[in-house]
């Protein structure tokens, strides 16, 4: 069975247990708490010298392994309909992905992070506001999509949709008005409704 290490919290994290619920595949779910440090135990470097949750033993000898949560999420969904088989139609995906990852995660997480959990102290004020400037362009852009596709790479749900869901339907952690991005607020209940779609609480 597959063996997940993270922290539901974790935006990254969560969309990997969210793909695995969406798909009806078993794992192992590993709590590692990030706040106190359980990915630097030794125990956890030695399976993952880099430390980065979440992680995914494949195979139980732990021969096969990934880092990189949209590596995972992808691999997951590869030959089930969350994952298109025309090139272009991947691509596609994948060019939502790096936007996650590249303009919407480093804004959106990160001022969450220090809204919700490091409660804005007056040293990380100037990098929260920071933050809301990129993280609310990366939202416009989203926005823009998704007034024309009910999905972001068209009619059809794919892991790009899962990918750019983990940290935005938690974006109001982090100070970000969903309420001025209605077809994002749509789009987040549309995916709440997908069969066997599981909360970051469950």
């Amino acid at each position: 069975m597959i063996k997940i290490y993270g922290y539901m919290q974790s935006g990254n994290c969560y969309k990997t247990a969210l793909t695995c619920a969406l798909l009806d595949i078993p794992y192992e779910w590993i709590t590692i708490d990030i706040l106190t440090r359980e990915n630097r135990a030794p125990e956890f470097l030695a399976k993952n010298p880099s430390g980065k949750i979440p992680f995914m033993e494949i195979d139980a000898a732990g021969d096969k392994s990934l880092t990189e949560s949209n590596a995972m999420v992808n691999y997951l969904a590869r030959n089930s309909a969350l994952m298109p088989t025309d090139n272009y139609e991947i691509a596609k995906v994948e060019q939502w992905q790096f936007f996650e990852q590249y303009s919407h995660e480093p804004n959106i997480a990160v001022a969450r992070f220090i809204a919700k959990y490091l409660g804005l102290p007056n040293n990380r004020r100037d990098e929260y506001e920071a933050k809301q400037i990129g993280g609310n362009k990366a939202l416009a852009t989203m926005e823009a999509q998704l007034q024309q596709t009910p999905f972001l790479t068209g009619d059809k749900m794919t892991t790009a949709d899962i990918s750019l869901y983990g940290y935005t339907h938690v974006a109001d952690e982090g100070g970000f008005e969903l309420s001025q991005y209605p077809a994002i607020q749509t789009w987040l209940q549309r995916i709440a409704l997908q069969p066997n779609y599981i909360s970051m609480s469950d």
